[in-house]
């Protein structure tokens, strides 16, 4: 006979010497099922909408979906958090740093990519689309990102930000410990800062 099991719950079956038994684990609801917790935001063009919204305990993970609008780059930088990202759509230049210099890697959508904490990073979209990605982080940089990131409704205009926005951002990461390269070190992988 069949166990009742709530909707909201993930079945796991195991085995043991005993037999096979089958749990009803509750699962917790997405965010996005909350209007309230739905958030976007603006990231200095590239926004991020949190799927699993980041907790205050340094030990757990952050989701996020985050878009590289079409000729768009995220420019070099560093932090002291790991991030893996699987893009979902769309084609977006990776620039990762090596010992020699940077790497340039084109990712597609099924690529999936790992950016160790303390390793310099881009991203480019030169593409005549929006790259999206999922991105699993740090529940650390997640807080970053709600604090750096401006409310924005999803593919709606977003005009340039303010020099007093991009000096609260420079201001904001330095806090975090992360590095943002200058604009001589951008310019030399192609990222144009304006």
């Amino acid at each position: 006979m069949p166990l009742p099991i709530a909707p909201a719950a993930k079945v796991l079956r195991f085995s043991s010497k005993k037999g096979v038994h089958v749990v009803a684990v509750p699962m917790e609801p997405s965010p996005r099922s909350n209007t309230k917790s739905h958030v976007v935001l603006d990231v200095l063009g590239p926004t991020v909408e949190f799927m699993v919204l980041p907790s205050e305990s340094e030990d757990r993970y952050c989701v996020l979906k985050g878009t590289i609008p079409q000729g768009v780059s995220v420019p070099l930088h560093s932090h002291p958090d790991d991030e893996s990202f699987f893009l979902f759509s769309g084609t977006v230049q990776a620039l990762v740093q090596r010992q020699d210099g940077f790497e340039s890697i084109a990712m597609h959508a099924g690529d999936f990519r790992h950016v160790p904490q303390g390793v310099t990073h881009a991203w480019k979209n030169q593409s005549n689309e929006p790259a999206i990605a999922i991105i699993v982080t740090t529940s650390r940089l997640g807080r970053f990102f709600q604090e750096v990131g401006r409310p924005a409704a999803a593919g709606a205009f977003r005009p340039p930000p303010s020099h007093a926005e991009i000096q609260r951002f420079a201001e904001v990461a330095a806090r975090y410990h992360h590095r943002l390269a200058s604009p001589e070190e951008n310019a030399a992988v192609g990222i144009r800062l304006s």
